[in-house]
């Protein structure tokens, strides 16, 4: 890493979606802020002069969902890893989920977390605290605690809570402090041993469904529940038309909720399995065309806040089973800003537009703002939109190199990644 103090960004295309501008000018920053926008304040001078003709400054991006593996899985990746993977794919801020191993449910567990990434000093990170003890469903944790420890939210991760009155409770508990759940919808009992999407496809692969009135059914719960408590919820990794349509009518409700989708949902469908492609399989699974269409569009008329990578780094030998075997999920941090640039390449999405769901709107969930102004913090990505560059083991910085985009070509690539200012990554 290369400390600087005082740094200015030439040259360069401002794309700022927290106040939708889009214009050419000179970036100024010093002390982990930016300082000046368009002209130098006065007696600034550059220790490092960056020269982004040609290029896209933006802020770092934020991910709402990464697994960093640590405590408890390191043998599938560590942090010094994927923070460098997250800065050299323009992320800045990470939230990682508690299903660690032990998982986040103390706060001793989260700051000594928080305190091992601060030490690698690249990207930002927030841990997502357990919602029950052990992310068993029958006990609630102390969130207040937790939170004072550092946690943004409280999430059961992958981990259903099978007892409504668990979930009735924590959902009174988080409303009382204004802490904000983050549930990935699913009905347990209607999954069973579920590997991919109950569609045609399954049916003809012989592989055991999961229907879409698992997440439907969770969504309607949640929303209930909501009604009653008032409770902040964010629905992580939509999956399906039906359930967008549930969360579109909650909004306009009025009812505090907000989602995301991960990049892999937007792109692909269960037809790409192909002949039992364990690179394909995901939880939530991919779903249908139609799904995966709906999906794209929901982003781009605003139904869908937020994309996340959820990364979730995998080895070898947890891929190379038999589909029905294979662990789920794929690496994500570096394939987070080319894949939601194709979303808005091929939805005509201007980019001001699509750089809002993966910058300013998830670090309103985080507290701060992501913006190109003066006095906000330097964490910022310079990157050439057009770019073209092939997902491979030897391109991918993150120790999980299994992906379904592996040996695909993909546009857009990080240049330049500054945290507090800092320059933490060149390409």
């Amino acid at each position: 890493m290369i400390e600087t103090k005082n740094t200015v960004i030439r040259n360069g295309r401002l794309i700022d979606p927290a106040n939708g501008t889009d214009a050419q000018a000179d970036l100024y920053l010093a002390d982990g802020k930016i300082v000046g926008v368009g002209s130098a304040p006065a007696g600034f001078v550059a220790e490092l002069d960056i020269d982004a003709t040609g290029l896209v400054v933006a802020p770092g991006l934020v991910d709402l969902c990464a697994r960093l593996r640590e405590p408890g899985f390191e043998y599938k990746a560590t942090l010094p890893s994927e923070m460098a993977a997250a800065v050299a794919g323009g992320v800045t801020s990470i939230v990682c989920p508690p299903d660690t191993d032990p998982p986040l449910d103390e706060p001793g567990l989260v700051m000594n977390l928080r305190q091992r990434a601060r030490k690698h000093d690249l990207a930002r990170l927030y841990p997502v605290g357990a919602l029950t003890v052990g992310l068993k469903g029958k006990e609630i944790t102390e969130m207040a605690q937790l939170r004072e420890a550092g946690c943004v939210a409280f999430s059961q991760g992958d981990v259903p809570i099978a007892d409504l009155q668990v979930l009735y409770r924590a959902m009174q508990y988080a409303a009382t402090f204004n802490f904000e759940l983050r549930l990935r919808p699913e009905e347990a009992s209607l999954v069973n041993d579920g590997v991919a999407h109950d569609g045609e496809y399954a049916s003809r692969l012989g592989l055991t469904g999961i229907p879409v009135i698992a997440e439907t059914l969770a969504i309607a719960q949640i929303v209930q529940l909501m009604r009653a408590t008032g409770c902040r919820i964010h629905i992580t990794r939509l999956s399906s038309a039906d359930g967008i349509a549930l969360v579109r009518a909650a909004k306009q409700e009025g009812l505090p909720i907000t989602c995301d989708v991960d990049m892999n949902h937007i792109h692909l469908a269960d037809v790409d399995i192909g002949y039992f492609n364990s690179q394909y399989r995901f939880d939530p699974p991919l779903r249908s065309v139609r799904d995966r269409d709906a999906i794209a569009t929901a982003l781009a008329d605003g139904t869908i806040d937020a994309i996340c990578s959820d990364h979730s780094p995998v080895d070898d030998d947890g891929k190379l089973l038999p589909f029905a075997e294979a662990e789920r999920g794929a690496t994500g941090l570096e394939l987070l800003l080319p894949l939601t640039l194709a979303w808005a390449r091929s939805q005509k999405v201007p980019l001001v537009q699509a750089l809002a769901k993966i910058s300013s709107f998830p670090a309103t969930k985080l507290g701060f703002t992501a913006a190109l102004t003066v006095g906000s913090r330097a964490d910022l990505l310079v990157f050439d939109p057009d770019e073209a560059w092939r997902v491979t083991p030897q391109t991918l910085k993150s120790q999980g190199k299994n992906t379904p985009f592996a040996n695909m070509e993909v546009l857009g690539r990080a240049r330049y990644t500054l945290v507090k200012g800092k320059l933490v990554y060149q390409a």
